[in-house]
């Protein structure tokens, strides 16, 4: 079964569910109908036209649906609609969707939340942990979303910046995993960028460049995360490098300095260093000053500390880091970084351990647990 294909497919089919009168949340339930159907379906008979197949299924899961729900049975004039099988449309609607997810009888944290799960394709635990809230606060989140929008029509969609918050979690969630996810948010960010001319649209696709650049040099051959200072820069994308750069400067020249430009001048400064040695850790540090300016996030103080570390000192980066709720994610990981940093590797190795164990994926609580060791067995000479 190609999960890869269904979860490609899914938007579309969404998408025409709505188009032809379907509300969302119920058009939702019948795509996901659909796919559980496929998966059990098409390992033995696998459909010639996968996007019609899922059409013509969902399709069929949502009159079965509305004719179940008394309340709702003025939808069965609907039956005499129902698409023809045979080959869809080759239409990308992902990006009208996520506009009309993004719907003006929702707060934007509700719309973002409920895009990201049913567009975007992240599992609720995922995006609790994009929004640093319990699993449970996030679900209860959703399902008021949808509960609101259950009798509205699509027809008027929301403003730019919730999608761009949407498409930033997209790929934020691709980067550290699933590169995909990540090609498909830069993809829909170009897409947005060159039917709206918005700096900060400008911005975050400069941001996303800038960021998959570095992919490659991400891991090891063993998958093992490879840290920004250790990693070999003849390996980073040079082209997508200088055409985020490019993308950047000119967002930047016109003054509307936003969180996603700030993000991506930061970005840049490290993409322009030859060496992690000559980055250029004080106009680092005025970014965040920005980012903390414009957002007053937690997560931008914390990488702030780190900035702040290198460059005025590890005790300088630990002073800033006090100030800060210990309870953050990776916030025992900045402590461990400076704090070797300043030699005391036992308080160090400490607290490696407590951020693996804490690790959002794998990867990190292996590179984490690593650290430790790799301290530990320092301390034992």
């Amino acid at each position: 079964m190609d999960e890869a294909l269904l979860r490609s497919l899914t938007p579309g089919v969404l998408a025409i569910l709505v188009r032809r009168g379907a509300d969302f949340a119920a058009a939702e339930d019948a795509v996901q109908d659909a796919l559980l159907q496929a998966v059990r379906v098409w390992p033995a008979d696998p459909p010639r036209d996968a996007k019609g197949w899922l059409v013509t299924v969902a399709w069929h899961k949502f009159l079965d649906a509305t004719r179940a729900d008394a309340a709702r049975r003025r939808r069965e004039d609907l039956v005499d609609e129902e698409p023809a099988p045979g080959t869809a449309p080759a239409v990308d609607d992902t990006l009208r969707l996520y506009f009309l997810c993004a719907h003006p009888s929702l707060t934007p944290a509700s719309a973002v939340a409920l895009t990201l799960r049913a567009v975007g394709g992240l599992t609720t635990c995922q995006i609790a942990q994009a929004y640093l809230v319990p699993e449970a606060t996030m679900a209860q989140r959703i399902s008021r979303a949808k509960r609101t929008v259950s009798d509205v029509r699509f027809d008027q969609p929301g403003d730019v910046a919730t999608v761009l918050r949407v498409l930033y979690l997209v790929f934020n969630e691709g980067y550290s995993g699933d590169v995909d996810l990540a090609a498909e948010a830069i993809r829909l960010t170009r897409q947005l960028a060159a039917a709206i001319d918005h700096p900060e649209v400008a911005g975050l696709l400069a941001l996303m460049l800038l960021h998959h650049a570095r992919r490659a040099a991400r891991t090891a051959p063993d998958g093992s995360l490879v840290p920004l200072a250790e990693q070999d820069r003849g390996r980073w994308d040079t082209a997508l490098i200088a055409e985020g750069v490019g993308i950047l400067q000119a967002a930047l020249v016109r003054d509307r300095l936003g969180e996603f430009q700030a993000q991506a001048a930061v970005a840049a400064l490290h993409a322009d260093a030859p060496t992690a040695e000559e980055t250029d850790w004080v106009q680092i540090v005025e970014w965040y000053d920005e980012l903390t300016r414009l957002t007053d996030s937690p997560v931008v103080r914390l990488n702030r500390a780190v900035a702040v570390g290198e460059a005025d000192g590890p005790r300088a980066g630990l002073a800033a880091l006090a100030a800060l709720d210990a309870s953050l994610p990776r916030y025992a990981a900045v402590a461990a970084y400076l704090h070797e940093r300043d030699g005391d590797l036992a308080t160090a190795a400490r607290l490696y351990a407590e951020a693996a164990h804490k690790a959002p994926n794998l990867a990190e609580r292996d590179h984490l647990t690593r650290q430790a060791a790799r301290l530990n067995a320092r301390g034992c000479r």
